[in-house]
């Protein structure tokens, strides 16, 4: 049995969704199948696989197949200063608030982040929440619960 190039891509690829066109490409060229059947044969709908089998002619191959860079929304700080905050808030010994976080943007940028953006970007860096979590609740003692109920 002889293999092609689309079945040593397809064992080299990492990617799932890759995986799943060079598959698509391959019933179609190879196994000489319709389109419109090996869509559905991988639960997709007839504009995926069109879009993909025209990207694969189109893009010379197997390289047409896999997902271009998008470029997103330019961040409002520059990379450089981020950097700088970033640095800031490791060298300290306290720990962070968020808010004290979102302050620290804004005093340095002038830019002033939505609070769930701050915990994204303290997620990405690696920080854990400031705030301790609730645990041992069933070994405090009847008295230490009195003291941490709400009011």
């Amino acid at each position: 049995m002889r293999t092609s190039k689309l079945d040593v891509a397809y064992n080299r690829e990492k990617d799932a969704d890759v995986k799943e066109r060079i598959l698509l490409i391959r019933r179609i060229v190879e196994d000489k199948k319709h389109i419109e059947d090996v869509a559905k044969e991988l639960h997709r709908c007839r504009a995926w696989a069109y879009k993909w089998y025209k990207r694969y002619n189109e893009n010379g191959g197997v390289d047409g197949l896999k997902d271009k860079e998008r470029s997103g929304r330019p961040p409002d700080v520059p990379k450089d200063v981020m950097v700088k905050i970033r640095k800031e808030l490791t060298d300290s010994d306290i720990g962070w608030d968020f808010r004290q976080v979102m302050d620290l943007i804004y005093k340095k940028t002038g830019v002033r982040y939505h609070e769930v953006h701050i915990y994204r970007l303290l997620h990405k860096w690696g920080f854990k929440p400031k705030v301790p979590q609730k645990r041992f609740v069933n070994t405090a003692s009847a008295k230490e619960r009195k003291r941490f109920k709400k009011e």
